[in-house]
This record gives C-alpha cells, sequence and structure tokens, in this order.
C-alpha cells in the first residue's frame, strides 16, 4: 500500500534474484506516466549485495521503458530501508505526513508500531532521476 493505493504485487512485473538455483530476492514495479515505482523488494539474506543488484537491475530496466524517474515509499519506521535507498543515490522527495493513517482506512492491518518500537505514521518517499 502507498500513497492509499492497495497494490497487488503477484500481478506485477518483476525480476526475482537467484544464487545456485534457489530464490532469495524479488522486486516488483508499476509504471504511470513514465516514472516507474518500486513496489515490493524483498530479500532472503540482508547484506550481500541482493536488494541492490536488484534496483540497480531495475534502473536499467526503467531507462529501457524510458521512464526519466524511479521511485519507492517506505515508512518512517523503517530506517534500513531509508539507509539502503540513501546509499544507492536516491534522494529524499517528499515526507508524507500521517499518510499511513489514511491507509489504515483500506488496510486495517498496518500495524501501528513498527520497527525499533517507532509509531508508525509517515510514507517516506525517495526518487532517482535517470539520465539518458
Amino acid at each position: 500500500m502507498t500513497r492509499g493505493t492497495i497494490h497487488h504485487a503477484d500481478r506485477l512485473p518483476g525480476f526475482i534474484a537467484e544464487i545456485d538455483g534457489q530464490k532469495v530476492g524479488i522486486i516488483t514495479w508499476k509504471i504511470n506516466e513514465n516514472m516507474l515505482e518500486i513496489v515490493t523488494l524483498n530479500v532472503l539474506k540482508q547484506g550481500e549485495g541482493i536488494g541492490r543488484a536488484l534496483v540497480y537491475a531495475l534502473f536499467e530496466e526503467a531507462k529501457s521503458l524510458q521512464c526519466y524517474r524511479v521511485w519507492v515509499i517506505t515508512t518512517n519506521d523503517n530506517l534500513q530501508a531509508l539507509s539502503f535507498y540513501r546509499s544507492l543515490g536516491l534522494t529524499l522527495a517528499k515526507v508524507h505526513k500521517d499518510a499511513v493513517t489514511g491507509s489504515r482506512k483500506l488496510k486495517p492491518e498496518i500495524p501501528l508500531i513498527g520497527i525499533n518500537e517507532i509509531p508508525i505514521t509517515d510514507e517516506i518517499e525517495f526518487e532517482k532521476i535517470l539520465t539518458k
């Protein structure tokens, strides 16, 4: 769920990362108006470069699809994701204050408290503007 929209990731295009025939990560996206939104990014083993490889592959895919912007939203409690996206060259685009409150109306199972006991309140949007 991002920006009040429920996504069905199983219906979206994506890449799957494999190591020695084992699936170790997945990234899915959607495109709207030549902008590519990262909808999901999941890896089974943190710190091995799997997520980084998936995002870099997605940057190349976005360029081939003539997208000028790649963007992603995470929540304010996900400090690891905030650091990860910054390390990949994405920059802070917007903070959607209290956006998660609205999202809970559509998806009430979103917890009130998240990672590291931080209340989940805001959506943090990162972007990368692609060059040709």
